[in-house]
């Protein structure tokens, strides 16, 4: 016998994936070249330099067992020293290595902080829209899964629909900013009123409401738009932060979690945190990523090719009729279906080899999500074949 829960999310892998290998199939059939695949968000563009310089400065200068050998649980101090100094550079915000937590990725990161807060009865808010493993890493830690819908077009925050979601078993909201989907960036007066609405709602119910942000976009914005730091609006703020996109090093799951020293409860939030990692068997992150990353937390990546493929593919929708939000961060479009159906469109577009994913799983079934973390070429040969989908979506509408 297995777990059957378990058993239908591994049976049933997520959309992404689905169309992801459904392009490997068809690329062994008709040639790579003509698969238009803009489906998984897998950086294109290489890590910098430096950081495979850095592999091999850390393998050539340091003994091998300490290289290889297993550090603290919560991670290599003289790596969290470097995380702290860096964020305390940019953001003033008073992190000590005492308050990080390196861990295996943003995923485990974000199960271990669920996992902490997971009290009887609580329960999780996500925005529409959202990534949709988090409705997996919710309810498998047993708590409940809580969606606020959409505020088209400009995927901010419903406040109104927030207030009237949040509730007494209310444990945190789940922040992702820049989004995936829809590459938009929560502004700093939204980030405001959010922690006006989140302290006044925490006074009410006799408990902190935390924030959860995930961010692993956080360095992947364009034209002079700022990421807010969200601790400094609001201190009852738990950070999951990833290297994967910044760094264009998403196979190597290497990231950290980021308890504010001010935050409610840090001393018990932090070890509770550590508890669940431990439980979950995602403490020692891989020692040589964490010698690699104290030496590199300065770097920032190189945003030319996704800025050039971000215009491209925006300028080129919208001279066709698509409507979509404004793409600040991250490398995604949210494109809204002209037939009124994403999943639909999603299959339309398959007909011509174009893969792009349904906003069904992102809790926005008439939006569908583009990742231009492709080549040039693909955008230039695909735009074609968009105005084509374009004019007969519509017709079918």
């Amino acid at each position: 016998m297995v777990n059957t829960s378990m058993y239908d999310l591994g049976a049933k892998r997520s959309c992404i994936r689905e169309l992801f290998e459904y392009g490997r199939q068809r690329a062994a059939l008709v040639g790579k070249e003509n698969i238009f695949d803009y489906s998984l968000g897998n950086p294109s563009i290489p890590a910098p330099a430096q950081v495979n310089q850095t592999i091999i400065d850390v393998l050539s200068e340091m003994d091998s067992l300490q290289v290889h050998g297993y550090t603290s649980a919560t991670g290599d101090f003289t790596a969290r020293s470097a995380i702290a100094q860096d964020l305390n550079r940019r953001f003033s915000a008073g992190v000590r290595p005492e308050d990080l937590f390196i861990g295996c990725g943003a995923a485990p990161e974000l199960v271990s902080v669920i996992r902490a807060l997971a009290v009887e009865n609580a329960e999780f808010i996500s925005i529409a829209p959202y990534f949709p493993e988090y409705k997996p890493f919710v309810e498998s830690c047993g708590g409940i899964f809580r969606v606020v819908p959409a505020d088209v077009p400009g995927f901010q925050i419903d406040f109104a629909a927030l207030a009237s979601t949040l509730s007494k078993n209310t444990q945190a909201v789940i922040l992702n900013s820049p989004n995936n989907p829809a590459g938009t960036v929560y502004r700093e007066e939204t980030l405001k009123k959010l922690a006006d609405l989140l302290t006044e709602k925490s006074r009410q119910v006799g408990h902190p409401i935390y924030i959860i942000a995930d961010e692993p976009y956080r360095e992947l914005v364009y034209d002079g738009v700022t990421v807010p730091f969200v601790p400094n609006l609001y201190p009852n703020t738990i950070v999951c932060y990833s290297y994967s996109k910044s760094l264009s090093l998403p196979g190597e799951r290497i990231g950290y979690v980021y308890v504010p020293q001010q935050a409610a409860d840090h001393d018990a939030l932090y070890a509770a945190i550590c508890g669940a990692a431990r439980a979950g068997g995602h403490v020692c992150a891989p020692s040589l990523w964490q010698q690699v990353i104290a030496r590199c937390t300065e770097l920032r990546p190189n945003l030319a090719a996704y800025e050039e493929n971000r215009q491209l593919l925006w300028q080129g929708l919208k001279s066709f009729g698509y409507e979509m939000a404004q793409p600040d961060g991250a490398f995604y479009l949210f494109v809204k279906a002209p037939n009124g159906s994403a999943k639909a469109f999603s299959d339309l577009a398959k007909q011509l080899d174009v893969l792009v994913v349904p906003g069904d799983d992102f809790g926005c079934p008439e939006y569908f999500r583009l990742c231009y973390c492709v080549s040039r070429d693909c955008i230039v040969r695909s735009l074609p074949l968009f105005e084509k989908l374009y004019e007969t979506a519509k017709k079918a509408r």
